[in-house]
């Protein structure tokens, strides 16, 4: 998504209609969002035009701008799971949940059968950056191992659709560390997963990498949503 004053009223549209601020049905009209936003008729296009990649809207000849029913919008937009994280907060993460555990494991297994040699190398290279980081407690230089750990085992799973999805892990990992869910030194039993992942994955071993992923993606994931239970029951 681009930014300046056209990424910012996308940003602040997506938000209101994530939360329903705009319920489906409603109609937003360009007149309106140029006096509101101060903004020309091109710029309102090229809003609209972002906000309807990604189903959120549809424009109408005659009637407007019309926001789409929730079903129709495209959840695995990286734009859209931030703006849920931040409106929809405990349902997008129990949603986020149970996609990760039900493809990442797989995805695991999968690339111990199918991984090429330099990717293997390098999911290697990051399980031991991110030992080293997680013991000099650097949380974000973790996030990003963490991110590009998790992205590489998608895609060398060898599905392009696992593949799609590094985008949504991506946000999910930052918005754990954005809430402070991550402690201060990652858990070594995370850290060490991660590594055996690795490992298994080198040897072949699809079987223990998907079980090792499927440990790694509870392990990270129920402290989240203890933290969401916690903020839920105040």
């Amino acid at each position: 998504m681009s930014g300046g004053l056209h990424g910012e009223i996308v940003e602040i549209l997506g938000r209101e209609i994530s939360a329903g601020v705009h319920p489906p049905g409603s109609v937003l009209r360009g007149e309106d969002l140029e006096q509101r936003f101060g903004i020309s008729r091109t710029v309102v296009r090229e809003v609209v035009r972002t906000l309807a990649s990604i189903r959120l809207v549809v424009g109408r000849q005659r009637v407007g701008i019309v926001v789409r029913p929730r079903e129709d919008w495209n959840t695995f937009d990286p734009a859209l799971i931030r703006w849920l994280l931040e409106t929809d907060r405990a349902n997008q993460v129990k949603t986020l949940v149970e996609l990760r555990t039900a493809v990442e494991p797989v995805a695991a297994g999968a690339a111990a059968q199918r991984a090429h040699a330099e990717d293997v190398t390098e999911l290697i290279r990051i399980g031991e950056r991110m030992n080293e980081l997680a013991e000099a407690g650097d949380l974000e230089g973790f996030l990003e191992a963490d991110v590009a750990f998790h992205s590489l085992v998608l895609r060398a799973s060898g599905n392009e659709m696992f593949a799609q999805l590094h985008e949504v892990v991506r946000e999910v990992l930052r918005w754990r560390t954005e809430q402070g869910l991550m402690p201060a030194h990652p858990e070594p039993l995370a850290v060490g997963l991660h590594g055996e992942i690795a490992r298994c994955i080198e040897e072949g071993r699809y079987g223990r990498a998907e079980t090792a992923m499927r440990e790694l993606v509870a392990e990270a994931l129920h402290g989240t949503l203890r933290f969401l239970e916690s903020t839920e029951e105040k």
